[in-house]
Formats: structure tokens, sequence, C-alpha cells
């Protein structure tokens, strides 16, 4: 009986202490990890490239981060390029390739497999080499091929680490509006400086800020506090990626569906919104520990979308319907399905106008080529000559309408030319029907010039219209099951 109290005991003691023992194994392997890699890093730029191997392998079997395998195979690959060392370079091949084994999807996929096709190449043409030179002096290194000099210097890579005490909470990068980025514990790159925001159901929301460092490893590892008087809200919509406003839609929207939080006790106002649809709104009543779902349905129709680009569209200005859509260009807007007049102008350029059809769920992309304004100077000419004509012809009357003058005022006053062949009278003629066609001259000019005003001279400003659909389809992310957008050309 004793024995079996004594048994009890030391099982109790036993399950109570694996538990700590277990969550610091991770920590503790993660620190090691950190420490190896750190050396690793520091041998790397020193160029002693086997103890960085070894470095980057030791990394990698306290943590099995691929990236740890990848700078594995750089630390060869670069070894073989210095001393065109077959060995170095097989290692290299074999480093490359448990990499892409541990991580089938990674973005590299494609460049780590021509690294690996041009060095077995090159181990090759080494040992090709070295094959026809047997018998005489050892050669000495031969210089790396055109193909390996292309890849260029190999450098290793850091890594962001993000890990949450507990694990499988939710990380958002920046914003809460992009949508989940992952779940711990996570691992990759990342560029640059990012607010890094874990969230789980029942805990505290923990906040970092990660300035990300290429050629370090960084560790990020939230510790989240327990918060059991907060509720747990989960909003989703008939139309994902709808904005989420909640108690305050000033401050703006902040997140998109589908979303879930932790959120205060209490009454709490949400709105759920997008372009198309009418807006959703709920008053609900969180209670501590509890859950509440919120299942928007929203009522409308989807619009179109239409962007206009071109060659100097930057300049431009931008209607639809005979309002200004863009003051300048590109311009990209929504529009209720159907009919649309898009007009584009432009200073010293032709307007460009079209009729549009918008349908729903499509963007219409149309690529304005303005036309310049032809230049006016052959109207401006006509003009002239018009004047001209015109002036001329008065002279021309004048002249006639002053020998007939002339002659009317002798016979008045009893004193008719003596000769019925007066030059006056021919010459009296003679301007008369200069002067008519002087006229007519200028009547058929100036209606040239009006001609040469209003028409459309030189080549019309274009457009190519090229519409796209944007469909729904079914996706699956973590947190969440749903559709979202793609888009079909």
């Amino acid at each position: 009986m004793k024995s079996t109290i004594w048994s009890v005991v030391v099982m109790l003691f036993c399950a109570f202490a694996v538990v700590p023992m277990a969550r610091a194994q991770p920590a503790d392997a993660l620190k090691k990890a950190q420490a190896a890699f750190d050396q690793a890093q520091l041998d790397y730029l020193q160029g002693k490239y086997d103890e960085a191997a070894a470095g980057f392998q030791e990394a990698y079997n306290a943590r099995a981060f691929p990236q740890f395998l990848y700078n594995v195979g750089a630390s060869f690959h670069m070894k073989g390029k210095k001393t065109s060392d077959v060995d170095s370079y097989t290692k290299a091949v074999d480093a490359y390739r448990r990499y892409l084994a541990a991580d089938p999807q990674a973005g590299d996929k494609v460049k780590v497999e021509k690294a690996i096709g041009v060095l077995e190449a090159e181990i090759k043409r080494i040992k090709d080499s070295g094959a026809a030179n047997t018998g005489s002096a050892a050669p000495p290194p031969a210089a790396p091929s055109a193909e390996v000099q292309q890849l260029g210097d190999v450098k290793v890579r850091g890594l962001v680490v993000i890990e949450s005490e507990p694990a499988g909470a939710t990380i958002y990068l920046d914003d809460k509006k992009k949508g989940a980025f992952g779940t711990t514990p996570w691992s990759g790159s990342l560029d640059g400086e990012h607010k890094v925001i874990v969230e789980k159901r029942g805990f505290m929301v923990s906040e970092s800020t990660v300035a990300a460092d290429p050629s370090k490893l960084f560790v990020l590892r939230a510790v989240l506090g327990k918060e059991d008087f907060l509720g747990w809200i989960e909003i989703t919509s008939n139309v994902p990626g709808a904005d989420v406003y909640i108690d305050d839609k000033s401050v703006g929207a902040v997140a998109k569906t589908p979303h879930s939080q932790n959120i205060k006790p209490g009454k709490h106002v949400i709105w759920v919104t997008t372009e198309g649809y009418d807006e959703y709104s709920i008053e609900v009543d969180v209670i501590p520990g509890g859950t509440h779902e919120v299942k928007a349905q929203l009522s409308g129709a989807p619009v179109g979308r239409i962007n206009v680009i071109g060659f100097g569209i930057e300049d431009s200005t931008v209607y639809i319907d005979g309002k200004v859509a863009c003051e300048r260009g590109p311009c990209l807007k929504s529009a209720p399905a159907g009919d649309h007049t898009i007009t584009v102008t432009r200073p010293g350029m032709k307007t460009y106008s079209r009729r549009v059809n918008i349908q729903a769920k499509t963007e219409a992309n149309i690529k304005v080529t303005l036309a310049p304004t032809p230049s006016r100077s052959d109207a401006v000419l006509a003009y002239v000559l018009a004047g001209a004509f015109t002036a001329g012809g008065v002279v021309l009357g004048l002249k006639a309408n002053g020998y007939r003058d002339d002659l009317k005022s002798e016979i008045a006053a009893g004193e008719p030319p003596p000769d019925t062949n007066d030059p006056r009278y021919t010459k009296g003629k003679i301007f008369a029907i200069a002067a008519d066609v002087t006229f007519v001259l200028a009547g058929v000019t100036a209606l040239t010039a009006v001609y040469y005003t209003f028409r459309d001279k030189g080549a019309p400003s274009t457009g190519l219209i090229d519409v796209r659909a944007m469909a729904l389809s079914p996706q699956i992310a973590p947190g969440y099951a749903g559709v979202g957008m793609e888009v079909k050309w």
C-alpha cells in the first residue's frame, strides 16, 4: 500500500516537472542555434568556409530551419569557387538538395536548382581536366567557368523566427487590414522594418517591431498573457475582403473579412461594407470568455472598374460621364455596371472620347494614345489671302467708280467726251471686272479658311480597351476558408 502511494507521488512529480522542461527545451535549442549561427556568420565573413559550414550545420541540428541548410551550401559553394575544389562543390550540391527537400515550396527553388546544375557541370569539367593532366605536375587551380562566374558570389542568408507561448497564434504584419500573415511558429525572410502583431484567442495581444537584417538570425518570442475577461469575435461576410469597422468609423477600417480578434466585454457596433454593396451594421453584446459570431450578408450588386492608362496620361484629365474622375492620370475608378462615356483631355492634344460598357466584376483597361492638335497655319494663311483679295477688290472697285463718276460729271456739265472711244470707258470696265473677280476669289478663299478651321486634320486620338474578369475562387488560408478574388485575362 505504501509503495503504491509513493508511485503516485512520483508520477505526479514527474508530470509537473516535465511541463517546464518541455517548454525550456525549444527555447534552449533556439539559443544554441542562434549562437552557432552567429559564429558561423563570422567565420564566413573571414573566409573560413569549412568552419562556417560546420557552424550552420550545427545550427540546423539545434533547430531544423531550412535556411541553415542553404547557408551550408553557400559556404561550400564559395570555397569551391575560390579553390576549384571538387569536394567542396559536391558538398554544396548536397546541401542545396537537402535545402530544397526541407522546403519544397522555397521561393528561390528555380534559382537554387539552376545553381545545382551549374555546379554539377563544373565538377565534371574539373574532373575531366584533371584526367587529361594525369602524369604531369599538379596544375594550378583552374579558374571557375563562365557559368559559375555568372552565378556571382553567394551570400549566406539571415532568418527571422517568430514564436509564441502558447503556439498557434495568428501573426499580422504591420496591421490587420492585410489579413493574417501566418501562424506561430513561423520562420522566413523579411525586408526592412515591420510591426509584428501576435494574437490568440483568450490571450493578450503582443505587438513588437522587427528590423530584419538579411545577414542575421533574429528571434521574436511573444509570451502571451492569459486574459479570461476578454471576449472573442469572429466576423465573416458573403463578400470576402469587405472592410470591417468597430465602434468608430472615423478611425478607418480595422481589418477585412474574414477577421477574428479579442475584444473587451460590452456592447460594440460593427460595420461591414464594400464597394457596390449596402452597408451592414450590427450591435453585439460581448461577454467575458464568450465567442460572438457576426455573419454579414451584404446586399447589392458588384461594380466594375475603369483603369485609364497611357503615355503622357499623367498630364491629362479624365472624365467619366462628363464629371472629373481624375485631375491627373493614371486613373483607376469603380463604376456601376452599364454604359459610361470616358473622356481624356490634355492641352495641345486631341480629345479622346469613347462610350464603354462596364460589366460587373470586370476591369476595363483603356490605354489611351493622344494625338497632337494640328497646326491651323493653313487656315490663318487662307484668312490673310481672303482679306487681301477683299482689299484688292475694294481698291479696284473704287478705281472703276472713279472713272464712271468723272464721265458722269462731264456729261452733266454739258461737256461730253469728244470721242466715244475715250479710254476711260475701257479702263472703267476693266477695273469693274477685275474688282468682281477679286471679290469672288476673296469669297472662295474665305470659305476655304473656314473649312481649314473646323476640319479634323491629322490622326485622331485612340484608345485600346482590354477587359479582364475578376472572379471568385475558393481559398484556404491560416484561420479561415472561403473565397477570394482572382483575375483572368
